[in-house]
């Protein structure tokens, strides 16, 4: 026998129940009573439940979270942990979570989840990534037996049999199947895929639980490539919907999602090769029309042109000069005539053949004045057809 102190005891208890998986994580329902909110903010009350009853507390930064806290007399679920409070030596449960209990478990598990979830993030619009408009692969995880496949297999081979599909295996309900989600999720991140469709069909709440579950959630927002959640019918929700980057009311909604159509394709190729066509043709023609301009242009600086041009303007240059010359030519030879008459009016041939006549001594001097002259002195007479001799007498 092992003696404890009370101290040791409820220590022993207290670590007991904090070790307990199911005591640590654990959905009570029950009605308040004695709710009473203490100055602090910690609230305290009682659920009870027929002749059952045990003492809850909900700390102040958990009834801020939880917003609106019960009354007395209300049925609720109130989600936490047992734990001992020595103080006391009472068992009590920390509640970190409030539903109406109306709802069910499933229903306040999967609304706690996500308002988590939302809180961190995980559903901002703003990271929600757009779908490749023709994927060349889809990965797709679902449950290869499942008529879900079949329904997203006939879709894609219908509207876009080009694209490529690998299909990663899993469970989509009962025990263990978020686990093989979360592996056939991943195995697709390995794969050079670009969309990912996570699919199966319609259920229960029960039925599609393991797409309400975090780790499917975690999993699906980790994706490399955009998810498209194809889970249940369209009036169901599951947490995945929240996280996908696009949710399809079924799995083959999501198929169509996920695919463009073939038909509609080639009718925008018919309509972009028409147009294709069309601005070929205009922009041909306005290239010719540019080629002729530039034809022109350089029709007009072409070196043979201003050859030509050239050669006109030397042309023009050389007849100026050659009239510019005969007018001088002229001038110079009525100049030279002008001088020519005047030198045989002034020659003294002209004189003497006016029958004048140029004395001159022995010494060529000629003699202009009689005085110049002496008695007996021989002068030569020069006259036009001769010269001749005489000597002075007087």
């Amino acid at each position: 026998m092992k003696l404890l102190t009370v101290t040791e005891l409820t220590i022993y208890l207290r670590e007991l129940l904090d070790s307990d998986e199911i005591l640590r994580d654990i959905w009570v329902e029950g009605e308040v009573s004695n709710f009473n909110r203490h100055t602090s903010g910690h609230c305290y009350f009682t659920l009870k439940d027929g002749d059952a009853q045990m003492s809850a507390v909900v700390w102040k930064s958990s009834a801020t979270r939880i917003g609106r806290l019960p009354s007395n007399g209300d049925a609720i679920l109130a989600h936490g942990r047992i734990t001992f409070y020595e103080g006391r030596g009472q068992l009590q449960l920390v509640v970190d979570d409030i539903r109406p209990a109306g709802i069910g478990i499933l229903q306040a598990q999967f609304e706690r989840l996500k308002s988590r979830l939302e809180s961190e993030g995980l559903f901002d619009e703003s990271r929600k990534r757009p779908l490749p408009p023709a994927p060349r692969r889809i990965g797709i995880a679902t449950s290869p037996t499942s008529a879900a496949l079949q329904d997203i297999l006939q879709v894609i081979g219908r509207r876009y049999p080009l694209t490529e599909v690998i299909i990663a295996p899993c469970k989509v309900q009962g025990q263990g199947a978020a686990d093989t989600i979360v592996e056939a999720l991943y195995a697709l991140y390995e794969q050079p895929v670009d969309v990912i469709i996570v699919a199966r069909g319609g259920g229960s709440i029960e039925d599609l639980w393991a797409f309400n579950e975090e780790t499917v959630a975690r999993a699906v927002f980790a994706s490399p490539k955009p998810v498209i959640s194809g889970v249940g019918h369209e009036t169901d929700t599951t947490i995945i919907d929240f996280v996908a980057d696009v949710r399809a009311p079924t799995p083959s909604a999501a198929a169509e999602i996920a695919t463009p159509d073939h038909l509609e394709l080639s009718d925008e190729l018919s309509y972009l090769h028409e147009r294709l066509d069309q601005a070929i043709g205009n922009r041909m023609e306005r290239l010719q029309i540019a080629l002729l301009a530039q034809q022109q242009t350089l029709k007009l600086r072409s070196p043979v042109i201003r050859i030509e041009r050239d050669r006109q303007l030397i042309d023009d240059m050389l007849q100026r000069a050659e009239t510019r010359i005969e007018h001088r030519l002229a001038l110079a030879q009525a100049t030279l005539a002008g001088a020519q008459a005047q030198l045989v009016a002034l020659s003294p041939d002209a004189i003497l053949a006016r029958g004048y006549a140029v004395v001159r001594r022995a010494d060529r001097q000629i003699v202009t004045h009689p005085e110049q002259a002496t008695t007996g002195e021989i002068l030569t007479i020069i006259t036009r057809g001769g010269n001749l001799q005489a000597r002075v007498e007087a």
